[in-house]
C-alpha cells in the first residue's frame, strides 16, 4: 500500500521487534491508522536471534544437567551426548510457533505491514520499496546488534558474535568467552551443560557487573562449582589465530586459548544510514537522544528500543512502544521507571533482582539510611528439593519502603514479578509479611525475607 495524496497514517513504524510492533499492536487497538515497516522478520532480535533462542538452549543445557545429575534424585538414567540438529528443531520450533502467532496478532489488528528496508526520509515520511510512507507520527524502533572491539573481527568461524553461536552446528571443545554480562554468562552457561570447557573474561571486578555485588560473588561461586572458568579485572588486548583456534591475550600478558571466541562485550544500537541525522534528529554516539516520553528533538519523531540508550530488554521495548502509542491516542500515559523493571539472567543459577543496588540505594539515600537483609534458600524447602542454593536480598530505606530485590537462584526469574510489585508498590516489609504464601514454594523465600526484616522471621535466625 503505496501513500498518495490522499493516503496519509498516523503513525509509521521503522522496525518490528519488541519496541515497534508493540507500539503497533497498541496504536491499532487505539484506533489510529499505522504502518510497521521490518527488513528481516517481524519480532526482531528477541524472537529470532535473542531472548527466545538463548532460553530455549538454556533449556535445553538444563535438561542435559538434570539427566546427568538424576542419580541425586534416585532416578537412573544416561547422558549420551548433545544431538545440536535435535536442539536446533527444538528451538526453532518454539521461535516458529511464537512468529506465527504474531503474524496473525498483527495482521488481525488491521496493521499495514509492509517488509523491505526502509529509511528515514523527512519528519513525516519513511521510504521503503521504492515507495514512501507518510505519517503524522513517525516511531524510530530499529533495534541493535552485536558489538565488537577495535581491531577485534568478528569471522563467524572462530571469532563468532551471539548470533552465530545460536547456529552453530556442533558444540565447541572449547570457548572463551569476552564479556561477563548478561549475553557472556548465558552462553557460558549453556555450552558448559552442552559439555564445553568455558573461560569467560570479564574487563571489570564481578561477572554481570551491573547487577549487586552480593548476587555476582554468589553466581562467581557456584560457577566455580560447575567448573566454568573466569577471569575478572583485566581488559582484553588482542586475538590471534592459533592453528586450530583463537588465542586471546589480556593487558597483562596473560593468554587464554580455545576453539572458539565468543565477542559478548554488549549491542550497539542500529542507525547508521538510516537518514535520522539528516532529518534533525539529536544522536549520541550512535543511539537516539530522547525524553521520558520517548520523544526525540523532531516533534513528530519519537524512538523507542534498544535505539535509545535505556535498558536492553524486550519488555523495556514493549513498555516503550505502549506508551508511545498511548500518548499519540491522546491518554496520558506514565513514563517507564527503569528502575522499577524485573531484570533476569537466565543462567544455571538464575540472577533476578528489580530496583536499586545496595551501593546505588546508599548513594542516593546515605548509607546510613540504608538497611539489607540476607536470606539464605538453604531455608527454602522447595529449594532443598530442587537443590539449588543461593539467596534472596533486600535493600530498604530504614523504616521505610524496600527499594530493592536481589536473587540467585534455579528459577528466581519466575519470583521476579512479585518483586516488581514489591519495589513498585514502594511495599513497607511489614505490608509484605502478612501476605501468606504458599508451602512449599520458592515464592515463600520472599515472604520469609520481609517476615526477617519486619523483625519476626520464621524460618531464619540472626
Amino acid at each position: 500500500m503505496a501513500n498518495d495524496a490522499s493516503t496519509v497514517f498516523d503513525l509509521v513504524i521503522l522496525g518490528g521487534g519488541s519496541g515497534g510492533y508493540a507500539a503497533a499492536l497498541r496504536a491499532a487497538q487505539l484506533g489510529l491508522d499505522v504502518a510497521l515497516i521490518e527488513k528481516d522478520k517481524l519480532g526482531g532480535t528477541c524472537l529470532h536471534r535473542g531472548c527466545i533462542p538463548t532460553k530455549a538452549l538454556l533449556h535445553a543445557g538444563e535438561v542435559a544437567d538434570q539427566s546427568r545429575e538424576s542419580a541425586e534424585f534416585g532416578v537412573k538414567t544416561s547422558f549420551e551426548g548433545i544431538d545440536m540438529a535435535g536442539v536446533h528443531k527444538y528451538k526453532d520450533g518454539v521461535i516458529s510457533g511464537l512468529y506465527k502467532g504474531l503474524q496473525g496478532l498483527v495482521a488481525s489488528r488491521k496493521v499495514t505491514y509492509v517488509e523491505g528496508e526502509g529509511r528515514l526520509s523527512s519528519p513525516t515520511s519513511v521510504d521503503v520499496n521504492g515507495q514512501r510512507y507518510e505519517g503524522r507520527h513517525i516511531l524510530l524502533a530499529t533495534g541493535s546488534v552485536p558489538k565488537s572491539l577495535p581491531g577485534l573481527t568478528i569471522d563467524h568461524q572462530r571469532i563468532i558474535s551471539s548470533d552465530d553461536a545460536l547456529v552453530m552446528d556442533r558444540v565447541p571443545k572449547s570457548a572463551i568467552i569476552l564479556g561477563g554480562g548478561v549475553i557472556g554468562v548465558e552462553f557460558a552457561s549453556v555450552w558448559k551443560s552442552f559439555g564445553a570447557d568455558v573461560t569467560v573474561v570479564e574487563g571489570l571486578k564481578h561477572l554481570v557487573p551491573v547487577e549487586d555485588e552480593n548476587s555476582s560473588k554468589l553466581l562467581e561461586r557456584a560457577f566455580r562449582k560447575r567448573g566454568i572458568k573466569f577471569n575478572l579485572g583485566t581488559f582484553f588486548d588482542k586475538a590471534e589465530y592459533t592453528a586450530d583456534g583463537v588465542k586471546v591475550t589480556l593487558a597483562d600478558g596473560k593468554e587464554f586459548e580455545a576453539e572458539v571466541l565468543l565477542v559478548a562485550i554488549g549491542r550497539g544500537p542500529v542507525s547508521e544510514g538510516l537518514g535520522y541525522e539528516e532529518a534533525g534528529v539529536a544522536m549520541d554516539r550512535g543511539f537516539v537522544t530522547v525524553d521520558e516520553y520517548c520523544r526525540t528533538s523532531v516533534p513528530t519523531i519519537s524512538a523507542v528500543g534498544d535505539l535509545i540508550p535505556t535498558l536492553q530488554l524486550a519488555h523495556v521495548g514493549f513498555a516503550e512502544g505502549i506508551l508511545v502509542a498511548e500518548r499519540l491516542a491522546g491518554l496520558n500515559p506514565v513514563p517507564v521507571d527503569y528502575a522499577g523493571v524485573p531484570r533476569v539472567t537466565y543462567c544455571n543459577p538464575e540472577v533476578a533482582s528489580v530496583g536499586l543496588t545496595e551501593e546505588q540505594a546508599k548513594e542516593r539515600y546515605g548509607a546510613d539510611k540504608v538497611v539489607t537483609l540476607k536470606y539464605n534458600l538453604a531455608g527454602n524447602g522447595k529449594s532443598k528439593i530442587l537443590k539449588t542454593a543461593g539467596e534472596v536480598k533486600l535493600v530498604q530505606v530504614r523504616d521505610g519502603a524496600v527499594v530493592g530485590v536481589h536473587m540467585v537462584g534455579d528459577r528466581m526469574g519466575e519470583q521476579v514479578a512479585e518483586a516488581q510489585l514489591i519495589y513498585n508498590w514502594e511495599a513497607l516489609p511489614a505490608e509484605v509479611a502478612q501476605l501468606i504464601h504458599a508451602h512449599p514454594t520458592q515464592t515463600e523465600a520472599l515472604g520469609e525475607a520481609h517476615l526477617a526484616l519486619a523483625g519476626k522471621p520464621l524460618h531464619s535466625h540472626d
